[in-house]
Order: structure tokens, then C-alpha cells, then sequence
């Protein structure tokens, strides 16, 4: 037995289905004019650039096949060169450890009043929310070249460059923390007499230092590989060897150093994700 259905439910299964047809018409065109365009500018690259694009990924693998070649050339003596190029690597950790430990600390100090619920003054706290903005608007590249060019080619330009732009993106983080605690022991501290500086380190931080530490942790894996990037631009560590090794085109300590950034990444990353599961109970 079939079922009339009302009239203004049959308008509107008729205009869902109508609207439903719109929906696919319009992504259509959508993927079409997305497709026209990327081989508009394809075209347009090619017409440009002194080598087209279709050759360019013929060649894409040529490099790495001649890097491993000359490795295997080479004897693949991995050992000696993961020892050679170890201290380089020491000294990007190093460079990675001190930038985010700076930005952490002053981080957590721009966080508290960046925080409406800790600083009622909306003045002060757009000002300083405006200040992390800046902080973390421009590349830790674009930072450091401004730095290198004043200091020269040294480890110091690298550390200024992380810290500021750590500082700007754990600040919005930090601050947003501390908006979501429990004001209630706030309240309850105020309502004691303890000044601000007090209830900010018995009532705020208790709540939060579990959730500072774990964008801490993330943020350090982050700038491990931001010290790397750097050192293709003259900040030193491990960053600028690869650079060098690159020119020179030496396959075995290209590999060697690719080798040890892998190792250092995974075991940062596997560190990193076990200590924040501690730090947030999650113990799975």
C-alpha cells in the first residue's frame, strides 16, 4: 500500500532534489574550471622557464639515482661519516633545544597578560596579543637572513630567528590555554588576598603546565627541523653540511647526513609523543 504524501512534502522533496542536481552541476564546473586553470598555467610555465615541465619530471629521479650511485661508489662507509658529521648534528639539537626553551619561557610571560581572563584591562591585552601576532608573522627564514646579514654566518642569528617565532606561536597557544582554565581557584585565591603574581603560580600554571609542556615538546620537533632549513643559509649546524655536500656533490656524506636528519626526526618524534601522552594521562 503506498503512501500519498502531503503536498508542501512533495514540493519540498521536489526542490531537495532539485537542489541536488545544482550541487553536482556546480562541482563540475568547479573541477572543470580547476583543471583548465592548472593547465593553463602549466602552458604558461613552459612558455617561461628554459625547460618544460614535461622534462622536468622525466629528470625529477635523475638526481637521487646519480647521489646513490656515487655512494655505492663510494663503499657506502656509513659509520665514519655518521661519527664525522655527528657534532653538526649536536649542535643543530643544541641550536633547536636553547631557541625553544627561550620562546617557551617568554611565551608563557606574554600568555598571562594576553589572557582576558587574567589581565582586565582590554588595552593590554590587545596590545600585547598584537605583539605575538608580529612575533610569529614572518618565517624563521626571513628572520634569520636579516640577522645573518647584520651578525654573519654563525649559530647566534639562527637561535634569535627560532626564539622570536616560537615565542609568537606558543604565546597564541599559551594564552588560549589559560582562557580555558577553571577560574574558580583563581577566584578563590583573590578572595584570600593573594596578589596577581600569586594567583597566576598557585591557581593558573597547575592547571596549564601540563598542556604548556606538550606544545613545547611539538614545537621543539618543529624547530629541529626549522635549524636544519637554516643551515642551508649560513646558521650553521647540520644544515649548512648538507649544503655544502650538495655543491660538492658528494653521494655517501649527502646520504650519511640524510641518514642521521631521519634517525633524529623519528626518534624526536616517537620521544616527543610518549612524553606528552604522560603529561596529558593518556596512557595508552
Amino acid at each position: 500500500m503506498s503512501t500519498v504524501l502531503p503536498v508542501h512534502l512533495e514540493q519540498l522533496e521536489v526542490n531537495l532534489k532539485k537542489m541536488a542536481r545544482q550541487r553536482a552541476i556546480y562541482t563540475l564546473i568547479g573541477i572543470g574550471a580547476t583543471a583548465a586553470v592548472v593547465i593553463f598555467g602549466i602552458g604558461v610555465a613552459n612558455e617561461y622557464n628554459a625547460g618544460s615541465f614535461q622534462r622536468g619530471i622525466t629528470n625529477f629521479f635523475d638526481y637521487p639515482v646519480d647521489m646513490i650511485s656515487e655512494a655505492w661508489e663510494a663503499g657506502w662507509n656509513f659509520p665514519p661519516l655518521l661519527v664525522k658529521h655527528f657534532p653538526e648534528l649536536l649542535a643543530t639539537i643544541n641550536m633547536a633545544l636553547f631557541s625553544t626553551f627561550i620562546g617557551f619561557v617568554c611565551a608563557m610571560v606574554l600568555a598571562c597578560f594576553a589572557s582576558h581572563n587574567m589581565i582586565r584591562n582590554k588595552a593590554v591585552v590587545s596590545v600585547v596579543r598584537r605583539i605575538l601576532d608580529l612575533l610569529r608573522s614572518f618565517p624563521e627564514l626571513v628572520i634569520a637572513m636579516v640577522f645573518l646579514y647584520l651578525m654573519g654566518k654563525n649559530l647566534l642569528p639562527a637561535v634569535i630567528a627560532i626564539s622570536i617565532h616560537t615565542t609568537g606561536a606558543l604565546g597564541k597557544l599559551f594564552s588560549e590555554a589559560i582562557e580555558n582554565i577553571d577560574t574558580k581557584p583563581v577566584d578563590g585565591l583573590q578572595s584570600a588576598g593573594a596578589n596577581w603574581f600569586q594567583r597566576v603560580r598557585f591557581a593558573v600554571f597547575p592547571q596549564v603546565m601540563p598542556l604548556f609542556l606538550s606544545y613545547g615538546l611539538l614545537r621543539m620537533e618543529i624547530n629541529v627541523r626549522a635549524s636544519t632549513i637554516l643551515g642551508f643559509v649560513g646558521a650553521g649546524g647540520i644544515g649548512e653540511a648538507l649544503s655544502t655536500m650538495i655543491q660538492w656533490r658528494y653521494g655517501d656524506e649527502i646520504i650519511a647526513i640524510i641518514v642521521l636528519l631521519v634517525l633524529t626526526i623519528t626518534s624526536l618524534d616517537y620521544l616527543s609523543e610518549y612524553m606528552r601522552s604522560r603529561l596529558i594521562g593518556d596512557n595508552k
